[in-house]
């Protein structure tokens, strides 16, 4: 969860920090096409706190619960010789499976494609080293900066059979993250005006230059599918050129 934790543990939520890992991991596994099965979290710190851990694990529960995904367990770990004083981490590894002939993975994009975009609930979970140097400037308490990870599981379903690739946007920024999906020769042109972004980015917008906005965070599309034709309803954020 990176340097997440910091912020969530001394504004008291580290329950979202864990429903955070869980949407996390299962979009990630979401990507390929894939049928995510089971999660594993891990926990370390200088000191454990158990009601810290429980916030965490009934976080990551509650997501799993809705995902139907089983959390099989995972590892607790207290190691003041490697975590400092106050230190808290929190990781997680989902498991998917998916036949070989369903895997979606970008192969068949071509030019002429149509990108479409699926709103975040704000930051999520990437970029907030940079969020937290910005916080020394001037206070931010709105609900979107520690929202956590949109669970894009209904949406990766519902697209399953028309989407060429999907896209969780993470670290890297929505570009960032559509070129690793996209075959050689192949490259997206968004329209960065195309969607609403939450107003968490407009107060970071008043400390962080645009270029380096669009390359840390989310900017308001937690989710990509790239797809031949858009269709009624769609938020066409840009095209394959």
């Amino acid at each position: 969860m990176g340097t997440k934790l910091v912020l969530a543990r001394a504004r008291g939520r580290l329950r979202d920090c864990g429903a955070d890992l869980a949407a996390h991991c299962i979009n990630d596994v979401l990507t390929c096409g894939a049928q995510p099965l089971i999660l594993l979290d891990y926990v370390a710190a200088n000191e454990i706190h158990l009601e810290e851990v429980a916030d965490l694990v009934d976080g990551a529960a509650g997501v799993c619960r809705r995902a139907g995904v089983a959390l099989v367990g995972g590892e607790t770990a207290e190691l003041p010789g490697i975590y400092a004083p106050g230190e808290l981490d929190f990781a997680g590894t989902c498991v998917g499976i998916v036949a070989r002939a369903d895997l979606i993975d970008g192969s068949t994009v071509t030019a002429g494609d149509v990108v479409i975009g699926f709103p975040s609930a704000g930051v999520h979970a990437n970029g907030f080293t940079l969020v937290r140097s910005v916080l020394e400037a001037e206070d931010y308490d709105g609900a979107d900066l520690l929202a956590p990870t949109r669970l894009y599981l209904d949406t990766a379903r519902a697209l399953r059979g028309r989407a060429k690739a999907f896209v969780h946007v993470t670290g890297g920024g929505i570009l960032g993250n559509l070129e690793r999906v996209l075959p050689d020769g192949r490259h997206a042109e968004l329209d960065w005006q195309s969607w609403h972004r939450p107003e968490v980015f407009d107060w970071l917008a008043r400390h962080v230059e645009e270029a380096e906005l669009r390359r840390v965070f989310n900017l308001g599309i937690g989710w990509c599918a790239i797809v031949g034709e858009a269709e009624v309803g769609d938020t066409v954020i840009g095209r394959i050129r």
